[in-house]
């Protein structure tokens, strides 16, 4: 399974970003999907995870009424609406294949990343 995740960028507090995530060669349709996120020194933190008919979402504390996650199983995509964007957001973002969003959510394959930096 080949994931990648796409959009990161710079971004100003109060910002907004969307981050996408593709595959090639494998139904992202038949997964649960999620997003998680790493800083360098802390735990991997859940972000979001979405059911592949996309009927559950459920966020990590941090984001929520922030970031929205949704997927369009008809072009292969999942995306990550980030909004109002903070400096403690500032994070590597991965896309996963997920065995069940139910916590603990468990991610099963993720591919490179995409850096968000959340500054002024």
């Amino acid at each position: 399974v080949q994931l990648q995740a796409s959009g990161g960028g710079l971004v100003q507090p109060g910002g907004s970003l969307r981050l996408s995530c593709a595959s090639s060669g494998f139904s992202l349709a038949k997964s649960h999907m999620g997003w998680f996120r790493r800083v360098p020194g802390k735990a991997r933190e859940v972000v979001s995870c979405i059911t592949s008919n996309g009927g559950d979402i459920t966020y990590g504390d941090s984001v929520k009424g922030r970031f929205t996650t949704s997927r369009d199983n008809v072009d292969n995509i999942v995306y990550l609406q980030m909004n109002n964007l903070r400096p403690e957001d500032t994070a590597n973002y991965y896309c996963a294949t997920v065995i069940t969003c139910e916590v603990p959510v468990e991610f099963q394959y993720w591919g490179q990343g995409t850096l968000v930096t959340v500054s002024s």
